[in-house]
C-alpha cells in the first residue's frame, strides 16, 4: 500500500471518528474539546501535515487538498454543532421559564393611607363640624408673611425660635410654620368674617433626631369677626381635643407668648396613659400640652386687612406629628418618614 493511500484510509477514519464525537457531544464544551483534539497545534489532523515529508513530489498536492479538505469538513460540522446545541440551550431555558398565561394573576397587595394623611383627615372633619373650611397656602414664603407683618421684626429675640432655611433669593425662604397662611387668608378675604383650618408642611434647619425633624407638618386655625372672644377660643380647642382624645379629657389652659397673638396660651389635657399620677408619657407632670394659641395680635389683623377697633380673632396650631405620637405611643418622629412598611401597615 503506498503512503498516498495510507493517508487516504487515516482521513477516512478521522471523518468518520470525528462525525461520531461530535453526534455524541451534549454541549458546547465537549465541541471545544473535539475541536482541540481535532485541529489544535498538536491535534490529529497535524499529525497527518507531518506524514507530508514521506510523500513523493507528485503525491503531495492530491494529498494537501485531502487533508485540507477534512480540516474545512470538521469545521463545518463543529459551527453547525455548537449552532445547534446554543439554539437548544436558548429553548430549553425559554421553556423553563415560559409563563402559562391561563393561570390567574398574581394578587396585589392593597396600598393604604399614611397616618399621617390619615390624621389630618381626621382633624379636618372635627374642626370642619364647627365651622371651619380647609385652605392650603404656599410653602415657599416671603420674610414679610413668614416673620415681619405676624409682628416679628428682623432684631426681634423670637427670630431664635426658628431656624430657618432661606433661598438664594432675597427675601424668600420655605415657611417655618403654617401662620403666614393667616395673612393670606385675611388679605383675601378682608373684611367679610372668617373661620379656616391652615395644614402642611413646614421646615426647620435643625438636627435630625428622635424629636426633631427638618420638615414636619402643622396646622394652623384662624377665626376672625366682630364678636370673637377668648372664650370662643377655649370652647373650640375644648371640643376639639375631647373630640379627639377621649370625653373623659380634662383641658387645661396655661398662658404663654407668641408675637402674633395677644394674649397667648397653650392648652394641653390631663395624661391619658396614667390619669394625672405622672408617667413617661407627661414627663411626670400628669399634664399633656401640645398646642399653641391666642387672641390674634391687632398688629396681625391690621396687616391682614382688618381694623383691630371693630374685629376680633383667635388663633391656634398644633404639629400633627406630635397629635401621632401622643395617640399611639410612637417613641421616634423618624418613623413617619423613613418608608418602613414594617411600621407604616400597622396604620
Amino acid at each position: 500500500m503506498s503512503q498516498l493511500d495510507e493517508l487516504n484510509r487515516q482521513i477516512a477514519f478521522l471523518a468518520s471518528e470525528g462525525n461520531t464525537a461530535l453526534a455524541a457531544a451534549q454541549n458546547v464544551q465537549n465541541c471545544e474539546g473535539i475541536r482541540v483534539a481535532y485541529l489544535g497545534r498538536n491535534g490529529k489532523l497535524a499529525g497527518l501535515f507531518r506524514l507530508m515529508p514521506t510523500l513523493t513530489d507528485a503525491e503531495r498536492p492530491a494529498a494537501g487538498k485531502l487533508i485540507n479538505d477534512l480540516k474545512m469538513s470538521i469545521e463545518s460540522s463543529l459551527e453547525a454543532k455548537m449552532a445547534q446545541l446554543a439554539f437548544s440551550e436558548i429553548e430549553s431555558k425559554l421553556k423553563a421559564d415560559a409563563v402559562d398565561v391561563t393561570l390567574p394573576g398574581r394578587p396585589l397587595s392593597k396600598g393604604h393611607l399614611h397616618i399621617t394623611t390619615k390624621t389630618l383627615r381626621e382633624l379636618y372633619a372635627i374642626f370642619g363640624q364647627m365651622g371651619f373650611q380647609v385652605v392650603e397656602t404656599p410653602e415657599i414664603e416671603t420674610d414679610e408673611n413668614n416673620f415681619l407683618a405676624l409682628n416679628i421684626p428682623e432684631d426681634h429675640p423670637s427670630r431664635d425660635m426658628w431656624s430657618t432655611f432661606y433661598t438664594t433669593q432675597p427675601g424668600v425662604l420655605l415657611r417655618t410654620h403654617t401662620s403666614p397662611g393667616q395673612l393670606r387668608v385675611m388679605r383675601e378675604f378682608a373684611p367679610q368674617p372668617i373661620r379656616v383650618i391652615l395644614p402642611g408642611k413646614c421646615y426647620r434647619y435643625e438636627q435630625v433626631d428622635a424629636t426633631h425633624e427638618w420638615s414636619f407638618y402643622q396646622l394652623e386655625g384662624l377665626a376672625v369677626g366682630q364678636h370673637i372672644t377668648m372664650a370662643d377660643l377655649k370652647g373650640v380647642l375644648t371640643e376639639f381635643i375631647k373630640q379627639l382624645f377621649g370625653r373623659e379629657r380634662k383641658v387645661v389652659f396655661r398662658c404663654s407668648y407668641f408675637p402674633f397673638t395677644e394674649p397667648s396660651m397653650e392648652a394641653g389635657m390631663d395624661c391619658f396613659s396614667c390619669g394625672g399620677a405622672g408617667c413617661s408619657v407627661c414627663k411626670g407632670s400628669g399634664w399633656i400640652e401640645f398646642l399653641g394659641s391666642g387672641m390674634v395680635h391687632p398688629t396681625v389683623l391690621k396687616n391682614g386687612g382688618y381694623d383691630p377697633k371693630k374685629y376680633s380673632g383667635f388663633a391656634f396650631g398644633m404639629g400633627v406629628e406630635r397629635i401621632m405620637i401622643l395617640r399611639h405611643r410612637i417613641d421616634d418622629v423618624r418613623h413617619f418618614y423613613s418608608n418602613d412598611l414594617r411600621f407604616l401597615s400597622q396604620f
